[in-house]
């Protein structure tokens, strides 16, 4: 590891003015490539006291061992420079949104005497014309069977086509009238270009034109009294009509737009894009990356715009298929800090103004909510098959194994977190993770009492106490186990404990002052085979207790994706369980200030009733009714709810307002 003090560039060497740099490595490799508005600025802070730096950006400058820079005239020019950098070295720090090839396309070659329509995946060629991409191979051939009786363009193979040709005889396409059979000379090589140009104006949107001059000779056709020959333009109008409803239609103004959006965490986002076409959806496409330093979605759309649309010029202009793969305007969640230089890129590569903006409001807006949707879907599915992939799952509690030097990879993790609101309502929760995989009948909740006034840490204290001292009852002598092969097991149910089975690894939700008191409070209970860390959030460390120093997980291994699942999903239960218990606070806020109304009373009388509007509805006779309410006590809850109407509408859920159990179980 390379102390980057030895390669730091003397002191006013670096100039003030914008420019592109490279980190390399021992053996000359570019890592990294960044642009900067102020070289000397944007440099400088990679050298700064490395505890402070970004996990990731830490491990780019320690693996670095030296550094140069490119000074450029404007902002452009940089980014420009930027993009070209990234493409040729292709560093492993920085972020590539690759084009993916699983993506089909509809593939028009143009370059062709005859040219060919067919459904393609792969790099792009020089002379072809692509539409898309689109999600499913079978929506294209769907598309293009259906536009074939009114476009009957090539489609087989050269093999194929040659075949026919030799033999005379055209294919089973050309008899349907699926095909203008230019292989056997019904059609010139100019008539079938022609037939493949209108079917390239449709696809790009043209549709209009097209469909005003089907119509026209329709009419023509009819007045002439030429009915078969108008019968079949009204069917292949119709087959346009039909082609036209599978792309639906979002944006009612024919705009001509891509938006794009994120999903995102500390380690990696998702991308989703739909490309919108005369105000129908053309194309969408999607990336998961990996995150390669702390990066918010300003930085994202960024990174996505230079590389997206540099990568795009490049194939269309490769291809030289005419067009540009730039849109009018370009929708994104959060504009980026150089938004008009990025606008003025774009604009160049499109050969006129491209605007780049946030959509606040209309039709715009709601479909920008809908790509985001479709990004959070998709980054929702990328977490679920990393999680159910058991080879990954393997890998990261070896990884974790490794890292921490445990005896053995921890097969059953637990993680604590407590959440509250300045204090109040302080509640903790306690997941379970077991092989990888998160075993929700084993999730308990706290109601964190005397550890409250302590903060974060007396929580956590108090916690990791009363959760051991469950454990220490339920295995110890006293716990009504008769044998070593039924501990753990309750005798009168058969069934296993709650807290018999102690973690290989607890995990706290914080740093060093949290890691540090669940180790104390194990070390005087007598437990020494738990192992603990802590995991901070702002920097994703994991903290060792007693230790000064963190160990830093790989940003992209599979430890750390596993640690951020358990942390998260600890989180989420303990949010969930907060929530509910302020709200049971707040709705009987009403009952609280009767005097004389105890908690088990106001407990039995949400019950019985349901919610306080329902029982301020009801007779003194009616509450009398309920068990434990005697006359008195009724009279004084009807006077006073009746005495409170202006003051608190609010409702309870039924079953709520007793304060839930010291432990329990939540799936």
């Amino acid at each position: 590891m390379a102390d980057p003090s030895t390669y730091r560039p003397a002191p006013g060497t670096i100039p003030d003015s914008p420019g592109v740099y490279r980190f390399y490595d021992a053996t000359g490799r570019v890592i990294y490539v960044g642009k900067a508005k102020s070289l000397r600025s944007r440099l400088s802070s990679y050298f700064a006291d490395l505890a402070g730096l970004h996990p990731r950006t830490r491990q780019m400058v320690t693996t670095a061992t030296g550094v140069t820079w490119t000074v450029v005239g404007t902002e452009v020019e940089a980014l420009q420079l930027e993009y070209s950098w990234i493409k040729e070295y292709d560093p492993r720090f920085n972020v590539r949104y690759r084009d993916d090839k699983s993506y089909p396309v509809l593939a028009v070659t143009l370059d062709e005497e005859f040219p060919r329509l067919f459904v393609y995946r792969g790099p792009r060629k020089r002379g072809v014309r692509y539409f898309g991409p689109y999600a499913h191979a079978w929506a294209i051939r769907e598309t293009l069977d259906m536009l074939l009786r009114v476009f009957p363009a090539r489609t087989c193979s050269s093999g194929v086509f040659k075949r026919h040709s030799q033999i005379g005889r055209p294919c089973l396409l050309g008899y349907i009238g699926k095909c203008s059979a230019p292989c056997v000379g019904r059609v010139s090589a100019d008539e079938h270009r022609s037939i493949v140009e209108d079917f390239c104006d449709f696809l790009a949107g043209q549709t209009d034109q097209l469909m005003r001059r089907l119509d026209k000779q329709m009419q023509e056709a009819s007045a002439e009294l030429e009915f078969e020959r108008a019968a079949r333009l009204r069917d292949d109008l119709e087959a346009l009509r039909r082609a036209m409803e599978k792309q639906a239609v979002v944006l009612g103004d024919g705009t001509d737009a891509d938006v794009a959006a994120f999903a995102e965490d500390e380690l990696a986002a998702a991308v989703q894009v739909f490309h919108i076409r005369g105000g129908r959806v053309r194309g969408q496409r999607g990336w998961v990356i990996d995150k390669v330093e702390e990066t918010d979605t300003k930085a994202l759309t960024e990174q996505f715009l230079t590389q997206f649309y540099g990568e795009q010029a490049a194939l269309a202009d490769q291809a030289d298929a005419g067009g540009s793969p730039v849109p009018r305007e370009v929708l994104v969640p959060q504009l980026p800090e150089s938004s008009e230089v990025i606008a003025g890129w774009l604009g160049e590569l499109r050969g006129s103004k491209v605007s780049l903006r946030v959509p606040q409001r209309g039709d715009k807006r709601s479909l920008m909510e809908t790509v985001e949707r479709n990004a959070k879907e998709a980054f929702q599915q990328y977490k679920l098959r990393r999680a159910g992939d058991l080879t990954a799952r393997s890998a990261a509690l070896q990884e974790l194994q490794e890292a921490l030097a445990l005896d053995s990879a921890p097969l059953r993790i637990e993680c604590i977190d407590v959440s509250h609101v300045q204090g109040t309502d302080v509640v903790a929760s306690l997941v379970v993770f077991e092989d990888g995989v998160p075993r929700k009948s084993e999730y308990r909740r706290f109601e964190v009492r005397e550890g409250a006034e302590g903060g974060d840490v007396g929580s956590i204290d108090e916690v990791v106490r009363r959760r051991f001292a469950r454990y220490l009852s339920e295995t110890g002598p006293d716990s009504g186990q008769s044998g070593e092969g039924e501990q753990g097991i309750d005798p009168e149910t058969g069934r296993p404990r709650k807290f018999a089975y102690p973690p290989n690894l607890l995990v706290i939700d914080g740093g060093a002052p949290q890691a540090n008191a669940a180790s104390d409070a194990l070390t005087e209970m007598g437990i020494t085979d738990v192992a603990i860390i802590g995991l901070a959030k702002r920097l994703e460390e994991v903290w060792l207790p007693g230790d000064p120093d963190p160990v830093i997980l790989p940003r992209t291994s599979e430890a750390l994706y596993l640690l951020q699942r358990v942390r998260d999903e600890a989180h989420r239960f303990a949010i969930s369980y907060h929530r509910q218990k302020r709200g049971k606070r707040m709705t009987g806020s009403t009952l609280d200030a009767i005097p004389g109304l105890g908690e088990t009373r106001r407990a039995a009388l949400l019950k019985h009733f349901g919610s306080v509007k329902k029982l301020r509805q009801a007779t003194v006779d009616d509450i009398v009714a309920v068990q434990g309410i005697g006359r008195r006590t009724a009279e004084i809850v009807h006077n006073a709810l009746h005495g409170a109407i202006e003051d608190d509408g609010g409702q309870a859920e039924p079953g709520q307002g007793a304060d839930s159990a010291e432990d329990t179980t939540r799936g």
